[in-house]
């Protein structure tokens, strides 16, 4: 460990004693990006995370100097790389450089892989306006490079983000749009009710009984199998007590909380609920829940 740090503090020293040589000569930063390389290799095998991203970046300088911007972005790459061993920001601020040059040049298919991993970045952040903002970049020149599968992985966690944020009506159209597009591609096909599930509880969530019972009619008659799945079932049911606490007795609100609960339960039962349906099916009965108090109150 330690022979790599003092062959990464000795190259370091080269690298710089070269570049304030008075060489005019361009290919004064072409050797010195030689030994940044060299001294950021030997930090990372030290693993000497921050001085290695750092080296990594002022060898992406050196390249730039050159024009060599391919390089250079590569070279931020590594760095990022480095940096998320310790910082996440680190990491997204030397992506957000990489990402810049690698579409200056036109890689425009490698771009949209690194704005989806700026957007991981922010996930793990849970900087949800963030990462919906990469994420939705991403989607836009995968698109553009006709990759769709991974164009439509971005979307979903848009859709997801924006259901989160309370953006329901985003996340609907997102979610709807997918399905649509996945009904004729083999592949895709057998995800189409778990899209419109999904958008079926963003309707839930924006308490409109009457655009979720159009909903379910939509989705049958996009997906015509679709009213004879567990899927279909769990939404009808849930939309059907979230119309009755709204407009019965407070007693009759109080038993379809309980009604609704055990829909959930028993959907969960054999379908596990991951932790973004159980969020928004909270939101749901908490909706439930301030129904029945403010009807309580009234009486």
């Amino acid at each position: 460990m330690s022979d790599h740090l003092a062959k990464a503090q000795e190259f370091e020293k080269k690298a710089e004693k070269k570049i304030k040589s008075w060489s005019l000569s361009g290919s004064k930063y072409d050797d010195a990006a030689e030994l940044y390389a060299k001294s950021a290799n030997h930090f990372k095998l030290a693993k000497s995370w921050d001085r290695a991203g750092s080296l990594y970046t002022t060898l992406s300088d050196c390249h730039l100097k050159s024009d060599n911007k391919h390089e250079a972005a590569t070279a931020c790459v590594d760095a990022a790389n480095c940096y998320k061993k310790t910082s996440n920001k680190g990491a997204i601020s030397c992506l957000d450089r990489a990402v810049n040059i690698f579409v200056d040049i036109g890689r425009y298919s490698i771009a949209a892989r690194y704005y989806k991993d700026i957007g991981e970045l922010y996930e793990l952040e849970k900087n949800n306006e963030k990462a919906i903002l990469y994420f939705e970049r991403a989607a836009e020149y995968f698109e553009n490079a006709e990759a769709t599968t991974s164009a439509n992985q971005c979307k979903l966690k848009v859709a997801q983000f924006s259901a989160q944020q309370e953006h329901y009506q985003k996340a609907i159209e997102i979610f709807e749009k997918i399905a649509r597009q996945s009904l004729n591609i083999n592949l895709l096909k057998y995800g189409v009710r778990g899209h419109l599930l999904n958008a079926g509880l963003c309707h839930l969530c924006r308490g409109d009984v009457v655009a979720i019972t159009n909903a379910l009619e939509r989705y049958e008659n996009l997906d015509l199998t679709f009213s004879r799945t567990r899927e279909y079932k769990f939404l009808a049911v849930s939309s059907g007590f979230y119309a009755l606490i709204v407009d019965l007795a407070t007693a009759i609100e109080e038993e379809d909380v309980t009604k609704f609960t055990n829909v959930v339960k028993e959907f969960d039962s054999i379908t596990r609920l991951d932790p973004w349906k159980t969020t928004l099916l909270w939101r749901v009965k908490e909706a439930l829940k301030a129904k029945v108090l403010e009807e309580d109150d009234l009486t």
